[in-house]
């Protein structure tokens, strides 16, 4: 029984905690909705290209000896 009640505990305590405001999915105090999309489809584009990069190196279709293809500042 105690383990079923300090679960419960856990588990209220977990869902009451966040940056989200009552009946609003997604809510954060940083961005907009607009504006996290933007980032989520900026990071899954870098991602994409830095596998295809990794792909074309592993079946050695790059030619070898440049250190990046990757504008570095």
């Amino acid at each position: 029984m105690r383990k079923v009640v300090a679960f419960g505990l856990l588990l209220v305590s977990s869902l009451s905690v966040g940056c989200a405001r009552p009946n609003e999915i997604g809510w954060s105090p940083a961005y907009t909705t607009g504006e996290r999309m933007n980032l989520i489809a900026r990071n899954w584009d870098m991602e994409g290209k830095q596998t295809m990069d990794d792909i074309d190196k592993a079946l050695l279709l790059r030619p070898m000896g440049e250190l990046t293809d990757w504008h570095v500042r």
